[in-house]
């Protein structure tokens, strides 16, 4: 009998969290609306279209509140704002309105996180009576700016028929299959979209890995390596160790990135163009890294290790076929190479240590996703991203060079980002 495998709930990478409308401020407009969008957010699909819509948002609220008070460049052409308009009705109008565009079956629930954060905004001054409808008259200005930008960027055609038979080294669907009407293989059209930042999708091509050659040691060596550790077997008989905990932690919540990063700004003290800032760089470097990752992905369509531990003779004499190896985590339906989990916990490690200048940014983060809860601590951004291509090892969804391709691939992409998007004003004196 088949040892049970643990789900990697794919689908919620980006961290859908139960729906909490804000009344009042909690820290302040920017990370109240990304806790909004988190809530939200799994409407738009799957990760890829869930860090796409994050980017958009972001990039409105960025653009909104530096239209008010120019700190940083815009991303978008949108002009100057009202300097006595409120920034948190900004703030919340370029959410709300890049979110009902975005993921229009959720209109009900945004409209009312809406209205109910903009009723609890203390009054305007005296000297500044109509400050909420001006920042609303902004918010919506950069929201417009932004969406017109991505009407045709490809993101319409997330999924695209994939047709190459069975062979060795060649991907396959992997059970069990998503539910009708799900296609399947999915995002194989999302190396198509156009990046937010990224000259295209190539830039930063990691090329053919040695190990995508199955007759070689390297491709040997990550073979037996995913097979001993990856199994539901052997991870079930341990449920407790290091390694089951941490292939359980990045699939069960510790891929949502955004709750990361709300999280570790939590103890700095930060002002909201700060804040808008780094949501905007992070989010655009994570969706910029699958949209590069995906690409690799369908260049190569290189096999997962279900189908190659399964596969009878693939003409390597270093590798032995298991036809009863289950991995640990379900696999998701798409190719191995490179890994989209490490890629965009590199992206965010990337832009992340661009903003703050160094790699030492400390944080701990609990993931109740796949019970039980697993909470892990880390004292630096590529840390984390590192234990990330471990997870997928460890959870039997990939083969080591494809995640350690994916870590690097996505570092280039955050720092690429991080450092040509939304620079500091000059200084005018």
């Amino acid at each position: 009998m088949k040892s049970p495998r643990m789900h990697s709930s794919r689908w919620l990478l980006a961290g859908v969290l139960p729906l909490v409308v804000p009344c009042q401020a909690l820290a302040d407009a920017v990370t109240d609306w990304n806790a909004t969008t988190n809530q939200l957010v799994g409407a738009a699909g799957g990760p890829p279209q869930q860090f796409r819509v994050f980017a958009m948002v972001h990039i409105a609220i960025h653009d909104a509140l530096n239209s008010i008070d120019p700190r940083y460049r815009t991303y978008t052409a949108v002009g100057a704002g009202n300097p006595n308009a409120s920034p948190d009705a900004a703030v919340a109008r370029a959410a709300r309105d890049v979110l009902l565009a975005t993921l229009p079956t959720q209109a009900g629930a945004i409209n009312t996180a809406y209205s109910n954060y903009i009723g609890a905004l203390p009054a305007c001054p005296p000297a500044q009576a109509a400050c909420i409808s001006q920042g609303e008259t902004v918010g919506a200005a950069a929201a417009d700016a932004i969406l017109d930008m991505r009407v045709l960027d490809g993101s319409q055609t997330p999924h695209v028929p994939y047709t190459l038979g069975p062979g060795p080294g060649v991907y396959q669907p992997t059970l069990p299959t998503p539910p009708a009407p799900a296609p399947f293989p999915q995002f194989g059209g999302w190396g198509n979209v156009e990046p937010f930042a990224l000259n295209n999708a190539s830039q930063f091509n990691p090329g053919k890995a040695a190990m995508l050659n199955i007759k070689t040691t390297a491709y040997a060596k990550d073979y037996n390596e995913v097979k001993a550790v990856g199994s539901a077997v052997v991870r079930n008989a341990a449920p407790d160790s290091e390694q089951s905990r941490i292939a359980r932690f990045w699939p069960g919540g510790g891929g949502n990135l955004n709750g990361v990063a709300r999280v570790i700004l939590a103890d700095y003290d930060f002002d909201a163009w700060e804040h808008a800032r780094l949501f905007a760089l992070m989010n655009m470097a994570i969706n910029d890294g699958l949209v590069a990752t995906f690409r690799v992905k369908y260049t190569y369509n290189f096999w997962r290790p279900y189908t190659a531990i399964h596969w009878v003779d693939d003409g390597n004499k270093a590798t032995q076929p298991d036809a009863n190896w289950t991995s640990y985590i379900v696999t998701p339906p798409y190719p191995d190479y490179t890994c989209g989990l490490p890629n965009t916990v590199g992206s965010f490690a990337g832009a992340l240590r661009e903003f703050f200048g160094t790699d030492k940014v400390p944080f701990t983060f609990t993931a109740s996703g796949l019970p039980p809860s697993v909470t892990r601590s880390y004292t630096s951004l590529t840390q984390a991203a590192n234990e990330a291509a471990d997870a997928r090892v460890y959870g039997g969804i990939h083969f080591r060079t494809g995640c350690e391709g994916g870590v690097k691939l996505g570092l280039k992409v955050g720092k690429f980002v991080a450092t040509t998007q939304l620079r500091p004003q000059p200084n005018p004196n």
